[in-house]
């Protein structure tokens, strides 16, 4: 799903070694909600979980819309 800004979205800097998957277990207690972030940030590659050190990453807080728009998109 399009996951549009909000103003309750978190911003933080990539450090060496993160991980789409270990952030969102680090924000939302849940590795498997990778793409949340992966999507909230399209200039990044798509096609791995690393992220390079040193970017500006997206966190977006408004997961139930989020998942809710998922779940209408795969149903």
């Amino acid at each position: 799903p399009e996951i549009p800004l909000d103003e309750n979205d978190i911003y933080v800097t990539t450090t060496q070694g993160d991980r789409f998957d270990s952030l969102a277990f680090q924000f939302y207690q849940d590795e498997t909600l990778w793409w949340v972030i992966s999507i909230s940030n399209p200039s990044l590659p798509q096609n791995s979980l690393v992220i390079p050190e040193g970017i500006q990453l997206r966190i977006p807080t408004n997961l139930s819309t989020i998942i809710q728009n998922y779940n209408v998109l795969n149903s």
